[in-house]
């Protein structure tokens, strides 16, 4: 190939390079902080049973709740504290990782092959045949 033309695509190549590498970019530098549930949305302790379980001196918190045994202290007595009153708020990163990865590994492998491509294109392996 002329050394014009490998020039040419070369750089065309790198170029395409550069889409991927954006993307892949923009996807890893997103905030990993931002996950949790929000406040309106918190579960309550019955609806997140699947996700959590909570203990306090070793017993769970629903059976503490459940018999009572919970009170918070306040300016104006110690109410005991009801199941309805606790609300969970998760943080959903694992979740919100795991559905990013194959687009994290389809932009990890187009990176891969265009930069093998831009390999040999540069170092003049492809086969070309002249007019």
């Amino acid at each position: 190939m002329p050394p014009r033309l490998r020039l040419f695509y070369s750089l065309l190549t790198a170029g395409l390079l550069f889409i991927p590498v954006v993307a892949l970019y923009s996807e890893l530098s997103k905030r990993s902080d931002i996950w949790w549930t929000p406040p309106a949305m918190a579960a309550s302790l019955t609806e997140s049973q699947d996700r959590v379980q909570v203990y306090a001196r070793g017993k769970p918190l629903d059976a503490l709740l459940n018999e009572g045994k919970l009170r918070i202290t306040e300016e104006t007595g110690s109410p005991t504290l009801g199941a309805s009153e606790i609300s969970l708020r998760f943080n959903n990163w694992d979740r919100v990782r795991v559905t990013r990865l194959p687009i994290l590994l389809f932009y990890a492998a187009a990176c891969g092959a265009v930069a093998l491509l831009v390999l040999i294109i540069a170092t003049g392996r492809l086969a070309y045949r002249g007019e």
